[in-house]
């Protein structure tokens, strides 16, 4: 499987983030918690921007799934890594 990385100009890691987890979940992303009960949107588009080292990795928990984001604006879940879309 190939991984998805970010286009920084017409997209945001969270927005992707939020994808993701609807599409793990298979939930609409307008049902799920708001990601900002887990962690900082905003601070996750900061840290993941054009300029941003490659080697910088994120994870965290939402709910029962463990999320990884990768510089290059890779988002995992649970393992699987998802497109954009």
């Amino acid at each position: 499987m190939s991984g998805a990385t970010l286009d920084y100009y017409n997209d945001s890691i969270s927005l992707r983030v939020i994808e993701a987890l609807a599409d793990a979940t298979d939930t609409a992303p307008n049902e799920l918690d708001p990601l900002y009960n887990t962690i900082d949107p905003e601070a996750l588009d900061q840290l993941f921007r054009p300029d941003s080292s490659d080697e910088i990795r994120v994870t965290f928990e939402y709910g029962d799934s463990h999320v990884e984001i990768r510089g290059d604006g890779t988002v995992v879940v649970d393992g699987t890594v998802h497109d954009g879309r």
